[in-house]
């Protein structure tokens, strides 16, 4: 047993071609955004090296760049493990979420066509199949897909920009909370497809701003144990 604990065939050997460096360091935020290696969680370099099917230099250089992000701590005498955020951290983190995405929703019923609503309705459709299933990691996927195409639609480029730079923390809070916030979360994206499809712009915000806040909610009231 690894003491990096990761399951057996979660992490592939990386293929190439590409930049080594930044495989690795792609592989492992993958890793920890899942929550495969959870927070708190002990990085040894040899064993992750050993999953991933390379040397230990370009998984020491994907830790000190983890380090700079806020995603990995690095402990003199210590090693390195996975960030474990506070809660103001996570609260900071998703009350901006709430202000990009309700923007996001306004935008989108101001402007978006037939097309991109029957987008939404398939990637909902695809999320109750998951929540059915108990498929937590195709539920998290499928949801950050589904805001991601609500931003797409929003057509604001910096907002956009803005966006991507929490969507991987706002999978990492969401993910523990998944299955708790299960089907009604799919209800509320439903909800939100009928204001996005009506235009009604004001019915959109209001939606997505108490979609947001309910899975903030729910994540500050999450089982830690």
């Amino acid at each position: 047993m690894l003491s990096a604990g990761l399951p057996q065939g979660t992490v592939p050997k990386l293929e190439r071609p590409g930049p080594l460096r930044e495989r690795v360091y792609e592989a492992l935020l993958e890793l920890i955004t899942t929550r495969a290696l959870g927070p708190g969680q002990h990085l040894v370099e040899s064993e992750l090296a050993g999953h991933l099917g390379v040397s230990r230099q370009p998984v020491r250089e994907a830790l000190q760049r983890l380090n700079t992000e806020g995603w990995v701590d690095l402990r003199p005498a210590q090693g390195a493990f996975v960030h474990e955020p506070t809660e103001d951290e996570a609260d900071q983190l998703l009350s901006v979420r709430t202000l990009l995405e309700a923007e996001a929703a306004r935008l989108a019923a101001a402007n978006s066509g037939r097309p991109g609503i029957e987008v939404l309705e398939e990637l909902c459709s695809q999320g109750e199949r998951a929540v059915a299933a108990d498929d937590v990691d195709l539920a998290v996927a499928t949801n950050a897909a589904f805001h991601a195409k609500v931003m797409e639609l929003a057509g604001n480029a910096v907002l956009s920009e803005l966006a991507g730079q929490v969507d991987r923390r706002v999978r990492w809070y969401y993910t523990p909370v998944a299955r708790q916030r299960g089907t009604q979360s799919w209800i509320e994206h439903r909800e939100l497809i009928a204001a996005i499809a009506a235009r009604d712009e004001r019915r959109a915000t209001e939606i997505m701003r108490a979609h947001t806040e309910h899975t903030r909610r729910t994540y500050h009231q999450r089982d830690k144990g």
